[in-house]
């Protein structure tokens, strides 16, 4: 991003790692919801729906998860070290000034 595009949004602090480490969350929380709704459903054409969706998720999901481990910021086979990036990314999140 533009330094001073950085400067005036105060975004300075968003990196591609930090913009699909949330993509990486939204895309599971999807894959639940849609899990969810599925088995909830009744009608035959809410499912199909439901179930086309879940499909594009996983998708989604399986893609964004590739991005991050092929850039090493994502270790989902080794837990010790996901573990210690998972710290060392919420110390540098609060140690990030604050915008309110």
């Amino acid at each position: 991003m533009n330094p001073i595009l950085e400067s005036l949004t105060g975004t300075a602090a968003m990196t591609d790692q930090i913009i699909a480490s949330d993509l990486l969350i939204a895309a599971k929380s999807a894959v639940r919801n849609y899990t969810l709704a599925l088995t909830e459903s009744a009608s035959p054409d809410v499912r199909k729906v439901l179930r086309r969706h879940l499909e594009d998720a996983i998708v989604l999901h399986e893609q964004v998860t590739t991005y991050l481990v092929n850039h090493g910021w994502y270790e989902p086979r080794q837990f010790t070290r996901q573990m210690q990036m998972d710290i060392e990314n919420a110390e540098t999140a609060l140690g990030l000034p604050r915008t309110n």
